[in-house]
């Protein structure tokens, strides 16, 4: 700082000789510029640019001078420091030597004294470095030993198919010798970085193998499954039709008590519970994750698998390739075979997939998220709509009703399988209702098949039952006897094999009908079933019999009698057949009265009743033909009557003890009846024919005894029919009764009396009166005397009857 003020006095001092003169201001200028250690490069060219050289090279001189001024000054000052500091080295170098010669004694003295002690550090060092070394070397070798043996576990884990177990000492090998770097070979560290990723990917590939494998054996496995679970399921619902059958027997046995129905109920469940050693679902018995249930179902592999993709971190990837698999295994059990028809593979087919999504749903309850809720519902929904398709078409096909029940049957089963699952099966039994109609369409023609050849084979004899359970077979199993008494074997049944082999026809559509309804998704379908049974019974039994009773092969009275009997006996079967369906159906048979029709063979027994009256009444008409033997002007009465109606007696006697052992009562009843009033009819229209010209009194008198004979008749049979019933069979004579009573009255205008005649003669037609009774001849007159009045005195009766007859013609 000093330096720098003398410098500042300095330049001053010089350039106080000429401050104006441009010699000083460019001295000034160069030596500011050096102080300042700006560029001379400017300043140099500009010098010589203006051609003064010179003053720069004087500027720069003085500015040397006054350089070398300073400098002489600063030494000058730093001189006498320099000597005094020199003195003071030249001090210090005598105290340097005596140190010297002291430190020099003082390390021969220590040299002498560690000299042993160095030998002994030397030994010391060489054994610890041997020490380190043993150690180090030890340490390594346990290192080696150590990973040998995890190696050698691979290996034997790898051969015992461990994978799991493998994969966990690899892991071991990888964390604790290769990631920490405790690895002592270099040559065995690059051994393991090879083969630790050959390994992995070894046990990666059998793993996919075993899996493999397990993807093939499950599908067999699943068939095997899906049968037996459906099989359960069939076992099932059959414990419960025979406890609704024991059921249905216990309500319908009224010689046991309450409380026997009630235990042997209550036994028949005990027996359920005991026999089976599982719940209800049968859940216990169709899988095993270890491998010990009834089909082997093992999940170990699969579980394996995935475990060990777990720990490769490959989960995800592994997921999908599970998911992917058993979504094409599904889609090839889709598959429907068009070499086999579809009734004979339908079990295999349903088996196949209620089989894959029991397997599913287990694993989806125990796989630990290896498929997830939502995957199961996709492959459930695709299912669902691939079995409805293939249902649709299938059933579009058939033209079998049995074939279409099998199938449905065999569907529905699946739909209470697989709804212990938890699988929704509505859509299913959507379609089996669609094809409802098409099946009863099919069964009732089946059925109208199966009458027409029962009914075609009916060989019109009586049936012939020789042991008790022909007759359990063919009477009680319809309810068709008219005696609760065992009857003595052989037993000659009131009605043809085709009773019972119609009713056997019946029964069957309608255990047809009720099991294609039932476990079909309809809680209540007594109605369906009911109408599909009115339907075959007006339609096609009705038809089928009214088409029998007006074909040429009924030509006789004891195939006409044999047919009646038959629509009398089905006309019972009939309720057997609505009681029937009501306890298949499960509804109170109260319930089931309700509505339904009377008899719905209705027109067929009335054609059955009227072939067979017709028949009796051509009979009747061949007998009546000997009425042409009557002389109708006899002056005799004929007390025990005339030919022909002794032969009509004795033909209708026959007719009776015979058809009393075939025809109920009351169908018998309405048929004598018919012929009876057909019998009055005819002695009232042979009265009116040409053929009778005149008859007299002792005639009339004749036929009278004759309608008495006939109404005797009917009196007899008060051992068949009631009163009532007799009293309607001479009802059937009323006709010719009244006219008998009119002819042979004292008073015959009384019919011109409205009260007297409503009450005594409403049956009669005042025309048949009138032709009638002009035919009548006074037995006091000659054979032509009626003609010619010869003044002989009339008979009184006579008088009123013609005077009956011009009144009568007076009003017509």
């Amino acid at each position: 700082m000093s330096s720098s003020a003398r410098t500042k006095k300095t330049v001053k001092k010089d350039g106080d000789d000429d401050p104006n003169s441009e010699y000083n201001q460019e001295e000034q200028i160069i030596s500011l510029a050096i102080s300042n250690g700006e560029d001379l490069g400017p300043i140099i060219r500009k010098a010589f640019s203006n051609g003064k050289p010179d003053i720069l090279l004087s500027s720069l001189k003085n500015f040397k001078k006054s350089k070398e001024y300073e400098i002489e000054e600063v030494c000058k000052i730093h001189y006498q420091d320099f000597i005094t500091a020199v003195d003071e080295l030249k001090d210090l170098l005598s105290d340097v030597d005596e140190l010297k010669s002291s430190i020099s004694s003082s390390n021969s003295i220590l040299q002498s004294t560690a000299l042993p002690l160095l030998n002994i550090l030397d030994s010391f060092i060489e054994s610890r470095n041997v020490y380190n070394n043993v150690h180090v070397a030890l340490n390594s070798v346990q290192i080696c030993i150590r990973l040998l043996e995890l190696c050698s576990r691979v290996n034997f884990h790898l051969e015992s198919n461990n994978f799991y177990l493998a994969l966990k000492c690899i892991d071991l090998l990888e964390n604790e010798f290769l990631d920490d770097g405790r690895t002592p070979s270099v040559t065995i560290r690059r051994m393991l970085e090879k083969q630790i990723p050959s390994m992995r990917l070894f046990i990666e590939r059998k793993i996919y193998k075993e899996f493999g494998d397990w993807l093939v054996d499950i599908r067999l496995v699943s068939r095997n499954l899906g049968q037996l679970a459906i099989g359960q399921a069939s076992a099932g619902r059959q414990r419960e039709e025979e406890l609704r059958i024991k059921q249905r027997q216990a309500e319908e046995q009224s010689r046991l008590s309450l409380r026997d129905c009630v235990y042997a109920l209550i036994e028949e469940e005990e027996e359920d519970e005991s026999g089976d050693g599982v719940g209800y679902d049968g859940k216990e018995m169709l899988y095993s994750n270890g491998g010990s249930g009834m089909l082997g179902f093992d999940l170990t592999p699969l579980y394996r698998a995935y475990h060990i993709h777990q720990n490769l971190g490959l989960e995800n990837r592994f997921k999908q390739y599970y998911f992917e698999n058993r979504k094409l295994q599904l889609t090839s059990d889709f598959q429907v075979s068009s070499m086999t028809p579809f009734l004979e593979s339908h079990q295999t087919f349903f088996a196949q997939i209620a089989g894959f999504f029991i397997v599913e749903d287990r694993i989806l309850r125990t796989g630990g998220g290896l498929i997830t809720k939502y995957e199961v519902e996709n492959l459930w929904d695709t299912a669902v709509s691939k079995m409805c398709s293939v249902l649709e078409d299938q059933f579009s096909r058939m033209q079998t009703a049995n074939h279409l029940l099998l199938i449905k049957d065999y569907v529905s089963l699946l739909g209470v399988t697989l709804r212990r699952y938890g699988y929704p099966v509505h859509a299913l039994l959507d379609v089996i209702g669609k094809h409802r109609d098409k099946y009863h369409e099919l069964l009732l023609s089946e059925s109208k098949k199966l009458i027409g050849e029962a009914l075609a084979a009916d060989n019109f004899e009586q049936m012939m039952m020789r042991k008790e359970y022909e007759y359990s077979m063919n009477v009680l199993a319809f309810q068709i006897q008219t005696s609760e008494i065992m009857p003595a074997f052989p037993y000659i049944a009131p009605f043809s094999t085709t009773v019972p082999d119609c009713c056997r026809i019946v029964r069957s559509f309608i255990e047809d009908s009720v099991s294609f309804m039932s476990y079909g998704g309809q809680l209540e379908f007594y109605d369906v079933v009911k109408k599909h049974l009115d339907r075959l019974l007006t339609d096609v039994l009705d038809g089928s019999l009214l088409k029998l009773i007006k074909s040429p092969s009924v030509n006789g009275v004891s195939q006409a009698m044999l047919v009646a009997a038959n629509m009398a006996v089905l006309e019972r079967a009939c309720d057997f057949f609505f009681r029937h369906v009501a306890q298949l159906s499960g509804i109170p048979l109260r319930m089931a009265e309700r509505g339904r029709k009377q008899n719905p063979l209705n027109n067929a027994r009335d054609a059955a009743e009227e072939v067979l009256s017709g028949l009796l009444k051509a009979k009747v008409d061949g007998f009546m033909t000997l009425v042409e033997n009557v002389n109708w002007v006899s002056e005799e009465v004929p007390h025990n009557g005339n030919e022909y109606v002794n032969e009509v007696i004795i033909y209708l006697e026959t007719l009776v003890s015979t058809a009393q052992q075939i025809l109920p009562v009351q169908v018998l009843k309405r048929v004598l009846k018919g012929v009876l009033s057909h019998i009055s009819g005819k002695i009232v229209s042979i009265l009116l024919s040409d053929s009778v010209k005149r008859f007299n009194i002792s005639a009339i008198t004749g036929i009278d005894v004759d309608v008495r004979l006939l109404e005797s008749f009917a009196d007899n049979l008060s051992h068949l029919f009631s009163d009532e019933d007799a009293s309607q069979l001479k009802l059937a004579l009323v006709e010719s009764r009244q006219l008998m009573n009119l002819l042979l009255s004292s008073h015959p205008e009384n019919f011109l009396n409205p009260v007297i005649r409503e009450r005594n003669y409403n049956t009669l037609d005042y025309r048949k009166v009138i032709s009638i009774s002009e035919k009548l001849k006074d037995s006091s007159d000659s054979y032509f005397g009626s003609f010619g009045g010869r003044g002989t005195k009339q008979d009184p009766k006579k008088r009123s009857l013609d005077a009956l007859v011009k009144r009568l013609k007076d009003v017509s």
